[in-house]
């Protein structure tokens, strides 16, 4: 029984601990997440069958597992060459469990690391002011945004360097929120030091930046010319909506007469706030988007605020726009309520619910897939522009670009002047 109750304490083969660090997971540091709305059951039923059988379709068979855990626990105890951790070694097992799964979106957290993301966002941290992106075929983590004035600013980051290693710590297949709360984030006044690559020869360059707090609104606005008013929504945060809704009311009492929404390098949020922001643009009684689980049994929203845009518009967006701003262009193209301007977004059309576990420590869980109004599954697909435009070569790269070279805006705008 004292090897049975390791197995449950924490036996996991070394394997599955490893491979935590070469997991190919979510591609940005947000996605649709949805909380506490669900009741997940717990209650797992198995079967017991003879070691070596196969266990029923859908269920795992933990005697089975149990007895092979104490075998490889007996191995270590009798000729691991280190010290065992139990802690980190249970965590590894939870860990090799989502891994299992082979979904990049479905991811086991720690205590320590579910706190950190939970921590309130209210627009400022102890960071760098960078946005970053992951490919979730290759696991390679880069830079997509370098905010002007920040520390990764001033250290000579620019868009597109690759992160290579953070302290030290090579950081590719790292599931991103964990990097982002645990290596880049940090105390004020500390410094941190990034390798990026850089280039087609991937030069090895190394950034030292010292934290410090970042104020990043999610929303930014102005009025540009010809009472176009522009709206660049960094990404779907529960402060977005009403920040949203404060720019609109602003573009609108001087006199904005069209209105370009920017969701190039979104990497979405949450569900409730671009569901708001939604039905603040559309009229009432419009379905704006609505889930499927694997039963069928979903969720529909619909606007009903009283409240509408009724000006030419168009969306700005391209391959990293993906979740929540999907849900958004989906529901204006689907609606004929915009010109969508740019080039293919990402094509990420499923849930994620957050479930903590009672002891500290969560999941992050795939748990259905969101439609468009019309019923188009954009998962592994995105939406296709209806006018599509590529951005100019020699603006890839810049740190920062200017609204008025910016050819992808441009066009937006000369697209809302032909629908006159």
């Amino acid at each position: 029984m004292e090897n049975k109750n390791k197995f449950w304490k924490g036996a996991l083969v070394g394997a599955l601990v490893t491979a935590f660090t070469g997991l190919i997971v979510v591609l940005f540091s947000a996605g649709i997440f949805l909380f506490g709305k669900k009741v997940i059951d717990n209650q797992v039923q198995t079967q017991r069958v003879e070691t070596g059988g196969s266990s029923e379709e859908g269920n795992l068979d933990f005697d089975r597992i149990e007895d092979k855990m104490d075998l490889i626990q007996q191995i270590i105890e009798k000729y691991y060459l280190f010290d065992e951790d139990p802690d980190k070694v249970e965590a590894g097992i939870y860990t090799g469990m989502m891994y299992g799964l082979d979904d990049p979106y479905s991811v086991y957290y720690t205590k320590e690391n579910f706190d950190k993301l939970m921590e309130d966002t209210e627009g400022v941290y102890c960071g760098i002011g960078a946005m970053v992106s992951q490919n979730r075929s290759t696991g390679i983590i880069s830079a997509i945004r370098v905010f002007e004035g920040a520390p990764s600013f001033e250290a000579g980051m620019l868009p597109g360097d690759i992160l290579y290693s953070v302290d030290g710590t090579e950081v590719t297949g790292m599931d991103l929120d964990l990097l982002v709360g645990t290596y880049i984030k940090g105390e004020e006044g500390t410094e941190v030091q990034i390798t990026v690559l850089r280039g087609e020869s991937g030069d090895k360059i190394d950034l030292t930046m010292e934290r410090r707090q970042v104020e990043v609104p999610t929303v930014e606005h102005q009025m540009l010319e010809d009472n176009v008013g522009y709206i660049y929504v960094l990404q779907f945060d529960t402060i977005t909506a009403k920040q949203f809704k404060e720019a609109i009311d602003d573009l609108e009492s001087k006199g904005m007469e069209k209105l370009v929404v920017d969701l190039r390098d979104n990497p979405g949020g949450v569900l409730d706030a671009v569901v708001e922001m939604m039905d603040y643009v559309l009229p009432d009684d419009q379905l704006l988007v609505y889930t499927e689980d694997r039963n069928g049994d979903g969720d529909r929203y619909s606007s009903e605020d009283g409240h509408q845009l009724d000006i030419p518009m168009a969306v700005l967006v391209n391959g990293n726009s993906a979740s929540a701003s999907e849900v958004f262009t989906g529901a204006v193209k689907d609606h004929d309520w915009a010109i969508i301007v740019g080039t293919q977004t990402f094509g990420k059309g499923i849930v994620q619910n957050l479930i903590p576990l009672g002891d500290g420590t969560a999941i992050k869980l795939t748990t259905s897939h969101y439609f468009t109004p019309n019923g188009f599954d954009l998962h592994g697909k995105g939406i296709e522009p209806d006018v599509v435009v590529e951005v100019d070569e020699a603006l890839k790269g810049k740190a920062v670009i200017p609204l008025e070279e910016d050819n992808q805006l441009q066009a937006a705008i000369d697209a809302l002047n032909e629908e006159e």
